[in-house]
């Protein structure tokens, strides 16, 4: 466990020692994790996205030549030039005091489609774009929204560093047996508070799962780089993986010490 910025962090790791990358960034512009320098309270968002791509140019030298990545990120409307998010009396934990303004060319009230603009731009610098999963959430988190419908999805992309790559087709069927298909029912998982605090977007483990059963090996290297709650992590632990987790907040740090220490091993470097 790596406490410290994911850009400096992953140059710690040896080269072509990570075999899956499995994480969600921070979403732009949808919470404040209170820690500076955080990723996703960047002013405009084109750097949010010249930063993700630049963190995942860095990825490129730990990952194995038969690596993937596994990137799952949801998308955000624009802010209408409102300087903050009010709070939602159906999820609290995304008011804001600061939001940046609406970027050049949209409108107040957009979907302004991060995720795609994300995955084209690791496209153009180089990987492969390979698939895009819809993770249906049957369960998911009521909106105060009366001129739309409410999400109930988000984006999971699978993403090599070249052409072949290790995946287990049969590592996960679908119903009927069948291969598996491009969208997952999954549901969220509710927040479990551990002694100390805890984490307001959670990855289920079931959706971590899944993706390291597809694209990694026993006792080979996962790496979460924006590892946030450790779901990843428990996942990797789970499945006999080994892992190394990047988190930027002490906080989280410290969550993920006591949501992982009871089931394993765990060493946690703290960056200065």
């Amino acid at each position: 466990m790596i406490c410290g910025d994911a850009g400096s962090a992953i140059g710690l790791l040896d080269s072509e020692s990570v075999q899956t990358v499995v994480t969600s960034p921070p979403y732009w512009s949808l919470r404040d994790y209170a820690v500076e320098d955080q990723t996703g309270r960047n002013e405009s968002l084109e750097d949010y996205l010249s930063q993700l791509v630049r963190t995942f140019e860095k990825l490129k030298r730990v990952l194995r030549s038969d690596g993937t990545v596994w990137l799952n990120l949801g998308d955000v409307y624009t802010s209408g030039n409102r300087q903050y998010r009010a709070p939602d009396r159906k999820n609290r934990s995304r008011a804001m005091t600061v939001r940046p303004r609406t970027p050049d060319g949209l409108k107040p009230k957009d979907l302004i489609g991060v995720p795609w603009r994300l995955a084209l731009k690791l496209q153009e610098a180089g990987w492969w774009l390979r698939s895009e999963v819809i993770w249906h959430k049957p369960n998911a988190h009521p909106e105060s929204v009366g001129d739309r419908p409410t999400k109930a999805h988000e984006t999971v992309f699978l993403i090599s560093k070249g052409q072949d790559y290790y995946y287990d087709v049969d590592a996960v069927r679908g119903p009927n047996a069948r291969r598996l298909r491009t969208v997952w029912e999954i549901p969220t998982e509710p927040r479990r508070p551990v002694a100390g605090g805890d984490h307001p977007a959670v990855m289920p483990l079931a959706l971590a799962r899944r993706c390291l059963e597809i694209t990694s090996r026993t006792d080979s290297v996962v790496l979460d780089p924006y590892a946030g709650s450790g779901t990843t992590l428990l996942a990797a632990q789970e499945l006999g993986r080994n892992w190394v987790g990047i988190e930027l907040n002490p906080a989280y740090a410290d969550l993920i010490e006591r949501r992982v220490l009871a089931s394993g091993h765990q060493r946690t470097l703290r960056l200065s």
